[in-house]
């Protein structure tokens, strides 16, 4: 397996230049630099270039997460808005083969966050959204791109909220390159067990997301079950990417969309604890 962590750990606004994070997630012990597909369709040609010379240079694998606004949302009843989706990711996949990216996760098969005070007609968006992803699966194929589709936690989303339904929809979509993702924060609120839920992803687990039960990084001091998930995750064969997703800085986009409304850092310095919690994640993964 391969261990990384998201960008957002350090930021507060979605996108941005991603350049500076490699040698630093290089330097602190991770293999992968996730970032946001927010500004990956604005990058000039030059900042493109430039974070494709820095990962190589420091041998760091980036792979790209997303939650799609409400206009690019691939489930919506408007046509406009859908065609909108697709002629975002017209523009994106192209950006992130370039930069080797051959796995895009998140709640792509709708928007986020989502707007509780509309309606909710699940049953047509999910119709609609198997339909969207097929033609987006075909999209990003040529590009050697894999599409996670990421449970989500009941609060954050409706369509996906455990691995039952994920497996259902992976296979109604029925792409070689849509799989299932899934995240230790969302399942420790919506499935009976953590460890039961890889078991049931089996060889559609495309993509793993790892935190604590707080959003804070993977460690001894938390009540996620490392030790069982290491073993669920050697029983189904995954040697896939395991990334941090930590959130713990109040401020911005980031802190309003996550709801971070206390400093979660303690008090630490946000590199040593990656550090330490990277170490400790290999230590029980490899073990």
């Amino acid at each position: 397996m391969k261990y990384g962590i998201y960008y957002a750990y350090w930021a507060r606004e979605w996108g941005g230049d991603y350049a500076p994070y490699v040698e630093r997630v290089k330097r602190l012990g991770f293999d992968i630099l996730e970032i946001s597909c927010a500004s990956v369709p604005y990058m000039s040609r030059k900042e493109i270039d430039e974070l494709k010379r820095e990962k190589d240079r420091h041998d760091v694998i980036i792979t790209a997460g997303y939650g799609p606004q409400l206009s690019e949302n691939i489930a919506s009843e408007d046509i406009a808005i859908r065609d909108n989706a697709l002629r975002f990711w017209e523009k994106t996949f192209p950006a992130l083969h370039e930069l080797g990216v051959d796995i895009v996760g998140g709640g792509l098969y709708s928007y986020w966050p989502v707007d509780y005070s509309k309606p909710i007609d699940k049953a047509g968006d999910w119709v609609r959204s198997v339909e969207g992803m097929k033609l987006m699966a075909d999209m990003a194929a040529p590009y050697g791109i894999n599409l996670g589709m990421e449970v989500l936690n009941r609060h954050e989303g409706y369509l996906l909220n455990e691995v039952s339904e994920c497996v259902r929809y992976v296979d109604e979509v029925g792409k070689d390159n849509v799989k299932v993702m899934l995240d230790t924060y969302h399942m420790n609120m919506e499935e009976e067990s953590i460890e039961g839920a890889i078991l049931a992803a089996g060889d559609k687990l495309g993509h793993l997301h790892i935190g604590e039960v707080n959003r804070r990084l993977p460690g001894a001091y938390g009540r996620i079950p490392w030790q069982g998930i290491a073993e669920a995750l050697r029983k189904i064969g995954y040697n896939k990417a395991v990334v941090m997703e930590p959130f713990v800085m109040m401020g911005g986009k980031v802190g309003s969309d996550i709801k971070i409304w206390r400093d979660l850092t303690h008090g630490r310095d946000l590199d040593e604890a990656a550090a330490e919690s990277v170490a400790f994640i290999r230590s029980v993964f490899e073990g």
